[in-house]
């Protein structure tokens, strides 16, 4: 055989290796709670599939990050009324530090709420978190040592519901949502600081001065970057670079919380307060377009606190109530709606290995095969309430209750 042919052949039988993906932030490398790594299990509880549990010292419903080897969250010490960002070794589930941020009164919250709800972003040098020190919204940034390189006070924060809006990273920018019951002589905003020195970079007022707890999500969709998010009474795109707005949909109702995502060019929500719904977008319009960019959208459909996820051009979500559906990402036509259980879900959708990962808010995670056809494919408790949404990287599952921080995944 000639040498050349040995050598191609010799190529073709080399496996193609991809790198894991680590989850630096609200909802996964892409902010939609998508994963590309593969190898995670389909079983567990609290003792089968567990490579480690940490007792974490304080409460919150913060999520978890994953970077370089590092998972943080962010919790509160209620006795000192002290928010914390914690730092754990991925591979042992070692408290490697622990840093103390605010120092604050417990303020007034919902009780479905937490005083550490805000989840951690990273851009694998550094780690932004957001507490509030009433009457102030504060952003940390520290290094992956746990020095604090700086903090910065954007602005006042009020809400009877209490805190929450994480940080979003963008190129160098540190983007966060300051919408609120503003009073009269504030303004709601969302605002951009510098990475490395927490400046200011822009400020855009958003209208209407009413709470809502939806991180922003940047996408690159209609031929360029969008900063999108549901909250305020309406649905408004920014240019991230600038501030400024690209288009704005009034309603569909008043206060929201989970995050939107985009597939196949479509940007999809689930909300809210008093009414859900269910609706789907065109991103590519300009001013107020209401009346022209909304696809479909389906009232009383959908639910208000966990995020849907979109798959193969299928939108899966679950409301409130734990009743999970299917949808047709570009028609709405609905595939299935099927109850779950009779317990609350707070958690967002995740998509792995062609499944859907939905966790109630009594730690049991219902994996469904991500299909037209509902197909309940494993029921996993881990006896451990469950308010935050699961982290996703490289085969493990990273899951914080309300006493632990939980390393889920297969020992091989």
């Amino acid at each position: 055989m000639h040498p050349r042919l040995i050598a191609a052949l010799g190529l073709l039988l080399v496996p193609s290796f991809v790198s894991a993906e680590d989850w630096p932030g609200w909802r996964g490398p892409r902010a939609d709670g998508t994963v590309k790594d593969q190898g995670f299990p389909l079983t567990w509880n609290a003792k089968e599939n567990v490579k480690w549990k940490l007792e974490l010292p304080g409460t919150g419903h913060s999520s978890p990050v994953v970077s370089r080897g590092k998972v943080f969250v962010a919790g509160c010490v209620e006795a000192d009324k002290t928010r914390v960002l914690y730092c754990v070794d991925r591979a042992t589930g070692k408290l490697l530090w622990a840093r103390t941020a605010a120092v604050s009164s417990l303020e007034f919250k919902h009780s479905e709420n937490s005083w550490a709800s805000s989840t951690p972003a990273t851009d694998g040098e550094r780690v932004y978190i957001t507490f509030f020190d009433k009457p102030h919204l504060r952003v940390y940034c520290y290094d992956f040592d746990g020095k604090l390189l700086w903090e910065k006070i954007p602005g006042e924060f009020h809400s009877v519901h209490g805190f929450c809006s994480p940080p979003v990273l963008y190129k160098d920018l540190v983007i966060v949502n300051g919408d609120q019951d503003a009073p009269k002589d504030k303004n709601a905003y969302i605002v951009a600081l510098d990475k490395k020195t927490g400046e200011g970079k822009w400020r855009a007022d958003r209208p209407n001065k009413l709470r809502s707890y939806c991180p922003p999500v940047v996408v690159e969709v209609a031929n360029k970057p969008q900063l999108v998010l549901t909250g305020s009474k309406c649905v408004t795109s920014y240019s991230p670079d600038t501030g400024k707005q690209n288009w704005i949909i009034d309603g569909p109702t008043e206060q929201f919380v989970s995050s939107m995502v985009m597939h196949d060019g479509i940007l999809l929500l689930t909300a809210g307060f008093p009414q859900h719904w269910v609706m789907a977008i065109k991103p590519d319009g300009t001013g107020n377009v209401t009346k022209t960019h909304i696809l479909w959208s389906k009232k009383g459909e959908g639910g208000y606190v966990p995020s849907p996820v979109a798959h193969d051009g299928k939108l899966f979500l679950v409301d409130d109530a734990g009743v999970a559906s299917c949808w047709d990402v570009k028609t709405g036509k609905q595939f299935w709606k099927e109850r779950l259980s009779g317990k609350k879900h707070h958690a967002s959708a995740i998509a792995a290995d062609g499944r859907i990962y939905l966790t109630s808010s009594e730690g049991t995670t219902f994996v469904l095969k991500a299909s037209e056809e509902f197909e309940l494919l494993a029921k996993n408790p881990l006896g451990e309430a469950v308010f935050a949404s699961p982290a996703f990287s490289d085969g493990d599952i990273f899951i914080r209750g309300t006493k632990h921080l939980w390393c889920i995944g297969e020992k091989k």
